[in-house]
Order: C-alpha cells, then sequence, then structure tokens
C-alpha cells in the first residue's frame, strides 16, 4: 500500500500541471497592430479562413524568416490564390528578437495575415503549438517547424490526403512521414543525435500504442478543425514528446490518422540535446501512459464557445 502511494505520489509530482495563459498571451500583434495588441480568437468559434499554419518559435531569428518566405511564396501562388490562410507564430518565451523579426517579416509582406503571439516565459514547443492550435481560425490547421526542414510545398500532399478522409470536414489528421527515408542519405548522413533519438523511441511507442505510426515526430502534421477541437485541449504533455500524446488522443477518440511521405532535410541550429532530451522523452512517454492508465488524464467533449481556455478541461 505505501509502495502504491508513494509511486502514485511520484507520478503527480512528474505530471505537468495545466498552464494557465498570461492577458497579454491572449492576445497578438500584426503589421497592421505592431503596438496595439488585438485578442485572439478561440479554436471552439466557426473557422474563419481556410487555413491556420502554427509556427512554434524559440530563438529562431535566423531561421524562421527562410520559412516565412517559403511557405508564403508556395501559399500566394496563382493555383492556390482563393485559399484564404493565417500564420500564427507563437514565440514561447525567446530570449532573443524573434517576435520583432516575425514583425517584420510580417510588415514585408502585408497582404499575409501574420499574428505574433509571444508566451512572457518558455511553455516547450508542445505548450507553444497547443497554445497556437487553441486560437487558430482555419478550418484546417497545420503545425510546421520554425527551422523549414520540411519542404512547406508537401502541404499538398496531406491536403489532398485530408480531402479524402474527411471529405466533409470531420474529425481528422494528417502527418508528414519521414519514414521512407530512413535509407537514403537524408537520414543515414544526418546528425548521430537525431538517429539515436528514432531508433530509440520505436520500441517505447509500441509499448504506448502509437506503434502503428512510423514517424511519429515529424513536425509537418494537418489538423481539420474538427480534430483540433478534440485533441489540442486535453494535451497535457509541453515537451519534445507531446506529439505522441496527440496521436494516442487521435487513437483514443478514434479519429482516423494517414500518414504520408513528405521530403526532409536537417537544418542545422537543433535544440535537442540527445542525452537530457532524450531521457526527458523517456520520463515523459511513461508518465503519459501511466496517467491514462490510471485514468487521471481524461478525453472530454471538444471545446465548446463557453470554455475556459486557461487551463485543461476537467
Amino acid at each position: 500500500m505505501a509502495t502504491t502511494t508513494t509511486g502514485y505520489a511520484v507520478l503527480v509530482a512528474l505530471s505537468p500541471a495545466p498552464r494557465k495563459a498570461r492577458t497579454s498571451e491572449r492576445t497578438y500583434r500584426s503589421a497592421k497592430t505592431p503596438s496595439k495588441p488585438q485578442p485572439l480568437e478561440s479554436i471552439a468559434d466557426p473557422a474563419s479562413v481556410d487555413l491556420s499554419v502554427i509556427v512554434p518559435a524559440y530563438n529562431e531569428t535566423t531561421r524562421m524568416p527562410g520559412m516565412l518566405d517559403t511557405a508564403i511564396a508556395h501559399l500566394s501562388t496563382s493555383a492556390l490564390r482563393s485559399r484564404t490562410y493565417e500564420f500564427v507564430i507563437v514565440d514561447d518565451g525567446s530570449t532573443d528578437d524573434t517576435a520583432a523579426v516575425a514583425l517584420k517579416c510580417a510588415a514585408a509582406n502585408p497582404k499575409c495575415d501574420i499574428r505574433v503571439v509571444r508566451l512572457e516565459q518558455n511553455a516547450g514547443k508542445g505548450g507553444a503549438v497547443r497554445h497556437g492550435m487553441l486560437h487558430g481560425r482555419g478550418r484546417r490547421l497545420l503545425m510546421v517547424d520554425a527551422d523549414g526542414a520540411s519542404r512547406f510545398e508537401d502541404l499538398e500532399s496531406l491536403w489532398k490526403e485530408m480531402d479524402r478522409i474527411a471529405p466533409h470536414e470531420e474529425a481528422a489528421v494528417v502527418v508528414g512521414s519521414r519514414a521512407h527515408l530512413v535509407k537514403t542519405e537524408a537520414v543515414v548522413k544526418r546528425s548521430a543525435l537525431r538517429n539515436v533519438l528514432m531508433y530509440g523511441l520505436h520500441t517505447i511507442l509500441r509499448i504506448v500504442g502509437v506503434g502503428h505510426i512510423r514517424d511519429t515526430q515529424c513536425g509537418f502534421k494537418l489538423f481539420s478543425r474538427a480534430a483540433a477541437q478534440h485533441i489540442f485541449p486535453y494535451q497535457h504533455l509541453p515537451s519534445w514528446i507531446f506529439d505522441v500524446e496527440l496521436l494516442l488522443l487521435a487513437k483514443q477518440l478514434r479519429i482516423p490518422v494517414a500518414e504520408v511521405p513528405i521530403e526532409w532535410h536537417e537544418v542545422s541550429g537543433s535544440k535537442l540535446n540527445v542525452m537530457t532530451d532524450s531521457l526527458q522523452m523517456l520520463r515523459d512517454l511513461l508518465v503519459l501512459r501511466a496517467n491514462h492508465v490510471l485514468g487521471r488524464w481524461k478525453i472530454g467533449p471538444p471545446l465548446s464557445s463557453t470554455s475556459n481556455l486557461d487551463g485543461h478541461p476537467k
């Protein structure tokens, strides 16, 4: 009994507490209002654009502008001009000028709706993605890394697959996958850090319950609005392994998940630390599994217009 009680207490201590958004974090700045923050909308509201591109950014003054240029160029092509879109750049408590650089990019592209949100304290990549998703306006929402490692043009492959599995905008997820690159130069010659993480996770992921997804960690994932409304209010993990929780929630909710091959290349400047982050990922996976098995982290109804975005639903 004492051992059980101690184990439960350890689990509670290791489990991340809900993060309450601060007043400033519920607002955004843009090229139109660079000095006067405007209130953010809620994922519970009806969609008002076709696509929200959610970009978590921590100290990304160097890599982010190139990614934005590529993404905007693609979305501005003649074939896609009928698609309305927004960028929600979530500055995750950066210690550099990430927010200022994002606003400069917005000013340089006045025809694009680029919204810059700044978190007062670092919330982790998972926390930044969750915050952006909970305030996106798109009928579909794409999460994409600020480094530009994924080829943005591959959005069209994800979009086509979403059309297939969710023709009426039902809850669905389409994930970009690098699994087809495992034996190519893109992976064979990439850093030992990423290869260690890739191979070390596979067995654990099968135990957790998402072994059916060949690449859980690619930062290029498309959600229908209905899927985002069901999944992100119940996301807890703020760390690098949060992708696994999203996919596990989708599985538990019986939301279909499709995997689409994309092109990818490694970009220097990764903030992963092979030792500390690997240990944290392992810990968080165990915490995730234990909380679901014991029923501490539960799935509930999708967000409603009266829901509170400050913390996780009870």
